[in-house]
């Protein structure tokens, strides 16, 4: 395993994580006095797995069709799109 990339990838992922509408989500599931806390964390343990297989699967398609470069460009574009569009509406 390569850990540069290991250690990169699970500091990225943690860090966009970190406080979006996933985990303020299993807070409120989490606060249900009457639910196991366990049943939570393996529910929202498994979507993220399979979310991040997605991502994964998809990545390695569409870098058999797409140059990796132009696959960052567009990766890049998209994230400033989405953060212009998240100025423009606050």
């Amino acid at each position: 395993m390569e850990l540069k990339v290991f250690f990169t990838v699970f500091m990225a992922v943690f860090i966009a994580e970190l406080g979006d509408k996933t985990q303020l989500a299993t807070m409120l599931f989490a606060a249900d006095g009457e639910v196991s806390k366990w049943t939570i964390f393996w529910g929202a343990s498994a979507a993220l797995v399979v979310a991040s297989a997605i991502g994964v699967l998809a990545g390695t398609l569409m870098s058999e069709f797409i140059n990796e470069r132009y696959l960052n460009y567009i990766a890049g574009t998209g994230f400033i799109l989405i953060g212009a569009f998240t100025l423009v509406r606050a």
